[in-house]
């Protein structure tokens, strides 16, 4: 599968799946997981556990991943399903029907991992929970990430990245100060949760080389976002008061936040006395240093106004550019605000190699953020396109539960494995 692209990448980028057999082995060569999960964050936790070399079984229902069917499209494919979905392979299995539940059994009585994003509940009931499948092997290190975990009163509710930035905190505090609360940029709650899921997978199976058992990790997405707020945890928990939003400013200090040039924002981020002297001599104001309203970092906080009339005298006559070459020069953090184009396209992400291109069912050219992680034993890691539907159905079940060809078409002939790879599609 996959396009052509060099096994040894100068700026870390990773490398399809043709070119892998001259990659030193990955840490989880050899790791088989069954991902029962949909749409982002239990897909994000395989797709880095496959980053990493394990071997990653989706089973999908016949309709296949809500993701399969939401766009952006390239290459007449989603781009979100398949940054989620990278290096996996597609089975396709009805768990409603008692036959499918028994090859999904089956399939996790071989497995290392199982990670599944149902609601508490649902999977015991599909026969596929923790207690079923570790009564049968109880090496597997089973994963559930879910809104609210296993337990508490709030368990059994649905949750969506927006509820959990709602409840967790993170709206309250962000946005302007007489502003309505506002939604942190992309789905972070979904994308953290899968993160610390992965993570949960990796000690949990270094736990077992030493116990030889196996464990339940479970991955709340509102424990994950919460564990986002560390530093308003911390002043909450010290002064007894939840902090407030307060923009693009610093709580306890200034200048901090977005400023205006003469083309556009940019942002400075002043955190001490020794700084702020280098910022009003960059600037050619060096008066600002002995002036009593900004004298240290609370009175700057409490007379930011007053400071941002200095800064934007000088900085709304000079471009973006200008702004940031006479403060780097001075050693002041300062920086463009930038869209994901303008990042993504940047230097500094292109020898980072943050972006991979690999070649779609179609033929057509994908291209795919990189897990970030840079590791000094190994070049790069391993990336496979995301599959189509039902596309490892018959290979999988021949593999590792020895079906042979008829009796895989009887089973897809009952509905219990849905229709062949490439039969169906969605409308883009």
């Amino acid at each position: 599968m996959g396009g052509s692209e060099s096994a040894h990448q100068p700026n870390g980028l990773a490398v399809l799946e043709e070119d892998a057999v001259t990659l030193p082995a990955l840490p989880l060569d050899g790791i088989r997981v069954i991902d029962f999960s949909r749409v982002l964050a239990g897909p994000l936790c395989s797709a880095l556990l496959g980053d990493l070399g394990a071997e990653v079984i989706k089973i999908e229902p016949p309709a296949g991943d809500d993701y399969r069917a939401i766009g952006p499209f390239s290459a007449g494919e989603s781009g979100l399903f398949h940054a989620m979905n990278r290096n996996k392979q597609s089975v396709v299995i009805d768990l409603k029907h008692d036959e499918g539940r028994a090859l999904a059994q089956s399939l996790c009585a071989q497995a290392d991992v199982v990670v599944e994003n149902f609601r508490p509940g649902v999977a015991g009931r599909l026969g596929i929970g923790y207690e079923e499948l570790s009564a049968r092997n109880p090496a597997l290190v089973y994963a559930s990430v879910s809104g609210f975990g296993q337990t508490g009163p709030e368990s059994h509710r649905a949750a969506y990245d927006i509820i959990l930035q709602a409840m967790c905190g993170l709206m309250d505090a962000t946005g302007s100060p007489d502003g309505a609360p506002t939604l942190v940029g992309d789905s972070i709650s979904d994308a953290v949760s899968g993160i610390f899921a992965s993570w949960g997978v990796l000690a949990a199976l270094v736990a077992r080389e030493r116990t030889g058992k196996g464990t339940h990790v479970d991955v709340a997405m509102f424990d994950a976002t919460l564990s986002l707020t560390a530093g308003m945890v911390a002043r909450y928990a010290t002064t007894g008061v939840a902090p407030r939003r307060v923009g693009n400013r610093h709580a306890s200090s200034a200048p901090f936040g977005a400023y205006r040039a003469k083309d556009g924002y940019f942002v400075v981020a002043v955190l001490n006395n020794r700084l702020f002297e280098r910022f009003a001599h960059a600037t050619g104001q060096p008066e600002l240093i002995g002036d009593a309203r900004f004298i240290d970092d609370a009175t700057r906080s409490e007379n930011e106004a007053a400071l941002r009339v200095f800064i934007e005298s000088w900085s709304e006559l000079r471009s973006i550019a200008e702004v940031s070459a006479q403060l780097s020069e001075a050693g002041i953090p300062v920086a463009p605000i930038q869209n994901i184009s303008e990042a993504l396209e940047s230097e500094q992400a292109r020898e980072r190699g943050l972006l991979i291109e690999t070649k779609a069912a179609s033929g057509g050219t994908l291209r795919l953020p990189r897990q970030p992680v840079r590791f000094s034993a190994w070049p790069a890691t391993r990336t496979t396109r995301a599959p189509e539907l039902g596309e490892h159905t018959q290979a999988v079940l021949e593999r590792y539960l020895g079906l042979d060809h008829e009796r895989i078409a009887g089973l897809r002939d009952g509905g219990v494995l849905g229709q062949a790879a490439g039969m169906v599609k969605y409308a883009k």
